[in-house]
């Protein structure tokens, strides 16, 4: 062999030793038992979260009783269908109520597959909440654990877990985008402190739960803001902390009290034959607000002759003229809450701020 053959031999056994040695590190890698399982942070704690919580959200299907066109039967129809999550161990289910409006049947479908008729306990259309009711005996029922969406902070993580257009028990994720955003009830109520998440919510989300990174409830996914129907990045969600004032006063009462001047008006009716140019006052609750800020209703003297008192214009500078008007402006705020009513009496403007009660009150 000479020099030249030699050299290249040296140069054939190194190149086949490289290789060995880098096949066996590749072969060692693979062949690794860690490699597997080796999840980022983030990862695992998305895995863990899922498989804490996903057994605690269920799957919300309607359906609606119609007539049918020819034969005049009552035939129940698919209506509809969403998330919901379990509030307790006692079956209590969390949704939104657009997703059971104008249902005849509400069913529930946990996790492990069974089915169960709802029943409403309490329903709450102007915070988009419903509470229904499950008895599933033998099941292990658990409730989400619940956060303080007081704590949250824009930019952080959160997760959402639902049944978008119907495919069960989806996780997505994403970061809190906005919070104290406001939107509209289905009774054109305004819900306000609502969180916005970039987390996808689609058709199907409505009612499943948002969480922290710990797992805790902070919100129930809600709406979303789309020019396609699908997600654009931009969901709602209504916090924890407005559900869990709602939640025992539904268990108490089977709904939200709505809120009241504390005045009695005058119906459109007798207003149009009176010809009056706003909505008259007939009378004011004693030690309400209204009657502690010195609105007054109508009088009438030994005569006979009816005498108006405080006629209302403009709730928050809004202008109202009919009750239908009035009602559809106070029934934007909770009981509690403070408005400015403005008024005309004796042809002089009046401005009240009155503190709103409860029609149970």
């Amino acid at each position: 062999m000479n020099g030249s053959d030699a050299m290249k031999y040296l140069w054939a056994v190194l190149l086949v030793s490289l290789i060995s040695v880098f096949a066996g590190a590749r072969f060692t890698l693979l062949a690794s038992s860690e490699y597997p399982d080796a999840l980022t942070p983030e990862e695992e704690n998305n895995v863990a979260i899922y498989g804490d919580v996903s057994p605690s959200v269920v799957f919300v299907t309607t359906t609606q009783v119609r007539r049918h066109r020819f034969s005049r039967n009552a035939l129940e129809f698919p209506h509809g269908s969403g998330t919901g999550f379990l509030w307790d161990d006692s079956g209590l289910v969390v949704t939104n109520f657009h997703v059971i409006a104008a249902a005849n049947r509400i069913t529930i479908t946990l996790q492990s597959g069974n089915l169960y008729e709802a029943r409403v306990i309490g329903k709450a259309p102007e915070k988009d909440i419903v509470l229904l009711k499950i008895d599933a005996p033998g099941e292990n029922l658990k409730g989400i654990p619940l956060g303080d969406s007081s704590s949250l902070a824009v930019g952080r993580k959160v997760l959402a877990i639902g049944n978008p257009f119907a495919l069960d028990t989806t996780l997505t994720v994403g970061v809190v985008s906005a919070l104290g955003r406001e939107i509209k009830s289905t009774t054109n109520r305004t819900i306000k402190n609502v969180i916005q998440t970039d987390a996808a919510i689609n058709p199907g989300n409505s009612g499943g739960p948002l969480l922290d990174s710990r797992g805790r409830l902070i919100g129930v996914n809600t709406a979303m803001l789309s020019p396609s129907g699908a997600s654009a990045g931009i969901g709602f969600a209504i916090p924890i902390n407005t559900l869990r004032a709602i939640v025992p006063v539904l268990l108490e009462h089977g709904h939200l009290p709505r809120p009241w001047l504390g005045v009695e008006v005058l119906s459109d009716y007798w207003t149009r034959r009176y010809r009056v140019k706003g909505i008259a006052i007939v009378s004011v609750k004693n030690n309400s607000s209204a009657d502690r800020a010195g609105m007054v209703g109508m009088r009438e003297d030994l005569r006979g002759n009816i005498y108006l008192g405080d006629v209302i214009i403009a709730i928050n500078g809004k202008p109202v003229g009919t009750e239908n008007a009035l009602d559809a402006q106070i029934q934007r705020y909770d009981p509690g809450e403070s408005v400015r009513v403005t008024t005309v009496k004796d042809d002089v403007l009046y401005n009240y701020d009155v503190v709103l009660l409860s029609l149970d009150e």
